[in-house]
């Protein structure tokens, strides 16, 4: 086992969870943290995630990535990552595994819907929604609801993406049943999990927009960073056809990218003295990120995707039919709750906004796949467009 700095997460210091479990090697040589990523794994909402939009939504072809394959991914990079910053990697590689799960069905057109149908009962944010599906719409235990997971591995679900001094209904209960300390930064192990993240998504995307033919390498190369990285695929195997040369080309990204977040995150660790975990949490500033540098590369391959793939014109059309389904599957659970699968039926509150966000529940928690086809059964045809 690789040695642990000391501002890494120890699971032997963890703060707990918030009900208290026997301890004992019954169910094998664990600790807590290896426990949360294999409840995480075991658990409904991760297995829904194949078949859940990651750009593409509910796509005919099997090559296609999707949540639960991007999150293997991001998993992937943290743990790779966080063994070279001497970081926990069992933690690090729950909050990549879970990060995705409270996304509804459609990724961000569903988000957008269902937080448009709340928006008298509080509104609707995936992240918020992880959290209230961890711990409280997942039921595997007899004692309680939820996952019962440790408090590093909610506090890193919670601020992953830094401190959150206005969160939302949902993030606020999950708060106050187990506080987070939600203003402050989270672990290391959760910093990593955030720009895994976007490493995994920034390149992978990549990959799928050039295999669906929304994107053109031509195109592509007036972006700084895919321009150096194709330099450098060419140089290193000038015999091979360009068509070969894209997977490499988005690997060398992604090392790129790596080795610059571990070097800027050791030069920023060093700098700022810190000499536990909660000295992270207490130092003011993200300790792990990008150099100005690649920051900035980041941003302008962000908005050159956003511009030609998630904003293009197919996708466009494919959000706005997702964005219909969703929000005519909300009005119709709403005019008749009892349509709702029977476990969640008996479970319906009498009162407002509690069925509203009860009937979001049921929705979020839905596939692709299957809200296309509750939507056929309870509202009628929809014109999809072509390759949804």
């Amino acid at each position: 086992m690789s040695l642990r700095a000391p501002w890494a997460s120890n699971p032997a210091r963890s703060k707990g969870r918030l009900h208290e479990e026997q301890t004992g090697t019954a169910r094998g040589p664990r600790d807590d943290f290896q426990r949360d990523r294999d409840r995480i794994i075991h658990s409904i909402s991760f297995r829904r995630l194949r078949h859940k939009t990651q750009v593409f939504m509910a796509p005919d072809g099997d090559h296609f990535r999707v949540r639960l394959t991007h999150s293997l991914e991001v998993a992937q990079i943290g743990r790779t990552i966080a063994r070279v910053l001497g970081l926990n990697e069992d933690l690090t590689e729950a909050l990549c595994l879970a990060h995705d799960i409270g996304h509804p069905p459609f990724g961000h057109a569903g988000e957008d819907a269902l937080k448009a149908a709340l928006a008298d009962a509080g509104g609707f944010d995936h992240n918020g929604h992880t959290l209230r599906a961890l711990t409280r719409i997942e039921r595997p235990y007899p004692r309680w609801d939820g996952l019962n997971l440790t408090w590093e591995t909610l506090e890193g679900l919670a601020k992953h993406n830094g401190p959150v001094r206005h969160p939302g209904w949902a993030l606020r209960e999950a708060d106050a049943a187990f506080p987070l300390d939600l203003t402050s930064h989270a672990s290391l192990e959760a910093q990593v999990a955030a720009l895994a993240d976007d490493i995994a998504y920034d390149n992978h995307d990549i990959d799928d927009g050039l295999r669906a033919g929304l994107l053109m390498l031509d195109q592509m190369l007036a972006v700084p960073i895919v321009a150096r990285g194709w330099d450098t695929a060419r140089a290193r195997f000038p015999d091979i056809a360009p068509k070969r040369l894209a997977s490499e080309l988005v690997r060398s990204q992604i090392g790129t990218m790596v080795n610059d977040l571990i070097e800027e995150t050791r030069r920023r660790i060093a700098a700022s003295g810190v000499g536990s975990a909660d000295e992270v949490r207490q130092a003011g500033e993200a300790l792990c990120g990008f150099s100005p540098q690649m920051r900035e590369e980041e941003r302008d391959l962000k908005r050159f995707m956003y511009a030609n793939l998630y904003h293009h014109p197919l996708q466009l059309a494919a959000a706005e039919a997702a964005h219909g389904i969703v929000t005519g599957l909300f009005a119709a659970y709403r005019a008749d709750p009892a349509a709702m699968s029977p476990d969640w039926v008996e479970d319906v509150p009498a009162d407002e906004p509690g069925r509203s966000r009860h009937i979001a529940d049921f929705i979020a928690g839905m596939t692709d796949r299957y809200a296309v086809a509750r939507y056929r059964e309870m509202v009628g045809a929809i014109d999809l467009p072509e390759g949804f």
